[in-house]
């Protein structure tokens, strides 16, 4: 099977980052997904939409799966994670970008948060 040579970069990406580098990569990915679903609703192409807000959808999923439950701030991130899909839900059931706007400013919070985080990792 050929790929073209943006997908060899993206999978050699994911394959060689670290857990840190791995969630960064989700957050920025939900954020494109949800602008790419908010972009869609304007256009009134509902069927990109909802591709886009089901793929951002599925990152939350994995956010949630991959939280290390005995560390007790886990159990807040569940929660915030799955307030944010419930939005998604209802986002893409009424396809209502303020509702996508909500949960695009919870990922860009999270994100920078994150990516500071791990900056001050490698400075210590």
């Amino acid at each position: 099977m050929y790929s073209n040579p943006n997908e060899i970069y993206q999978r050699n990406q994911v394959t060689t980052a670290k857990p840190e580098e791995l969630t960064l990569m989700l957050y920025n990915g939900a954020i494109k997904f949800l602008h790419q679903a908010k972009q869609a609703i304007e256009k009134k192409d509902y069927q990109k939409a909802h591709t886009a807000i089901v793929k951002t959808q599925d990152i939350v999923t994995e956010l949630m799966v991959t939280l290390n439950m005995d560390i007790s701030l886990s159990n807040s991130l569940y929660n915030l994670y799955d307030f944010m899909k419930q939005k998604l839900v209802e986002a893409n059931i009424a396809k209502d970008s303020h509702m996508l706007d909500e949960v695009e400013s919870m990922f860009v919070e999270l994100r920078n948060s994150w990516a500071e985080a791990i900056k001050s990792l490698k400075n210590s």
